[in-house]
């Protein structure tokens, strides 16, 4: 996926980092920081997509997995609770 197609698919991005919920605030995370974690393959980091599914099925973020806003569970999520948890959609502009 290019650059290009990320900065379009993340426009209007709500990114979030999230931790335990002693851990810091949400963060609003950089189209470029998110290439550099995609790109770091780290094992710890993982992307959910927020969009509705067809829009997903079109491009997303590589290695994004899709979620249902109204059907998210605990088993969606890693078992690892200092994962780094990154949520996005993107909106028309």
């Amino acid at each position: 996926m290019t650059r290009r197609t990320i900065a379009c698919l993340l426009a209007v991005v709500a990114l979030a980092l999230l931790g335990c919920s002693r851990g810091p605030a949400l963060k609003t995370l950089t189209v470029d920081e998110v290439a550099a974690l995609v790109a770091a393959h780290d094992g710890k980091t993982f992307f959910y997509d927020d969009n509705p599914k067809d829009v997903f099925a079109v491009g997303h973020v590589p290695g994004a997995k899709w979620l249902d806003e109204d059907r998210v569970t605990a088993a969606d999520l890693p078992a690892d609770k200092g994962a780094k948890l990154v949520f996005y959609c993107a909106s028309e502009l």
